[in-house]
């Protein structure tokens, strides 16, 4: 009976957010087939399991349903299948401040990450001038490796003897392309470092390091505190690019890092799939839809994507009021002819009339063009 009513439930939300799925990339060009509808439900069954796992459902009001609507659309533009296997995409639940009627809300929201096999899919959709996209390889420490040398337009092509020792060290992609060229793209697991800094400065967003009083948060802090913040964070921030995947291990760092990164269990396979997504990233992709490159510029990266949105939101906050000290004259000819007649028929009580007067400056233009910088700029 739970069985049924489960059911019921998922496809009435199904119901609920297939039309409107469709009829949004309808209206920016896009095809919806099958195979994107498919996609769709697949990706409400696993978002719906992860609702679970909170305790909460889709008709909860805890749940940013917008949110729900943008995961869906970047599902079927892009056609990543949750129920694939290995994977392609999957979906966790963040807790996340969102404006209602102007106050500042605390809302469940789903974050969509790409799995490594979503990213090779989106290669072999829209790689350009992609033919095939080969099996990738997982080069080990204690592996024998040749990188590629070039000589001018002449490759000669890396080689590779598995020794099945050691954490994986690189991963390589042979592409072959649609004028029959391979080319291989390399990753190393080091440059992954920069993938972890960035995780940890999207965790520590909302931190205030005790520098504000408890119930505060960074958006109640004056100037002075935000600078504060800003350096406590930079400090931690320059710990962690110093460190490498050693901050994985480092007792102060860990609050900010996820258990997806920090456990020993699934530390590797996330340092894998960070290696794979480098490595796909590096190859040129061409959209037919504007749209689908837009989604896709977003989804593939999360954490970059949550650091802009944040500094788009945040930006140009505070509106700044500067009264100049002297009113500006309207043009400089104006300026000095008041200046000659003032000279002439007033003369100065304090000393003889130079005729001269003292460029004025605008102090609010730079103020108005310069948007101040936000902490999370980076």
């Amino acid at each position: 009976m739970s069985n049924q009513i489960y059911s019921t439930g998922l496809t009435k939300v199904n119901d609920t957010f297939l039309p409107m799925i469709e009829n949004q990339l309808v209206s920016n060009g896009i095809n919806m087939d099958q195979y994107s509808k498919q996609c769709v439900m697949n990706a409400l069954s696993s978002i719906n399991a992860a609702l679970e796992a909170k305790g909460i459902t889709f008709s909860s009001q805890d749940l940013d349903k917008n949110n729900v609507t943008t995961i869906l659309l970047n599902v079927a533009a892009l056609k990543l299948n949750a129920a694939a296997s290995p994977r392609e995409v999957y979906f966790q639940v963040r807790n996340v401040k969102v404006k209602v009627e102007g106050k500042d809300v605390w809302k469940k929201q789903i974050e969509m990450g790409i799995e490594g096999d979503g990213n090779d899919a989106i290669l072999s959709r829209f790689g350009r001038n992609v033919a095939q996209v080969r099996p990738y390889w997982l080069v080990k420490d204690g592996d024998e490796f040749e990188y590629p040398t070039f000589n001018g337009l002449e490759m000669t092509p890396p080689k590779w003897t598995p020794k099945g020792k050691g954490d994986v060290v690189r991963v390589v992609y042979p592409i072959i392309f649609t004028d029959d060229s391979i080319q291989y793209f390399i990753s190393e697991r080091e440059d992954v470092s920069k993938n972890l800094v960035a995780h940890i400065q999207n965790n520590m967003m909302n931190e205030t390091f005790g520098i504000l009083p408890t119930g505060k948060t960074r958006y109640d802090a004056n100037p002075e505190q935000s600078k504060k913040i800003a350096e406590k964070k930079a400090e931690y921030l320059k710990k962690a690019s110093s460190l490498g995947l050693g901050a994985l291990d480092d007792s102060e760092l860990q609050q900010w890092i996820s258990p997806a990164w920090s456990e020993f269990h699934s530390r590797e396979a996330m340092i894998i799939r960070k290696m794979r997504n480098n490595a796909v990233k590096k190859i040129p992709k061409e959209f037919s839809n504007a749209f689908v490159e837009l989604i896709h510029d977003r989804a593939s990266d999360s954490e970059y994507s949550t650091v802009r949105d944040e500094i788009a939101e945040r930006a140009n906050r505070e509106p700044i009021d500067i009264t100049p000290e002297h009113p500006v004259q309207e043009t400089e000819g104006k300026q000095e002819q008041e200046s000659e007649e003032k000279g002439q028929h007033e003369p100065d009580p304090t000393g003889p009339s130079t005729n001269q007067t003292p460029p004025v400056v605008d102090k609010s233009n730079k103020s108005a063009s310069t948007p101040p910088t936000s902490d999370d700029d980076f």
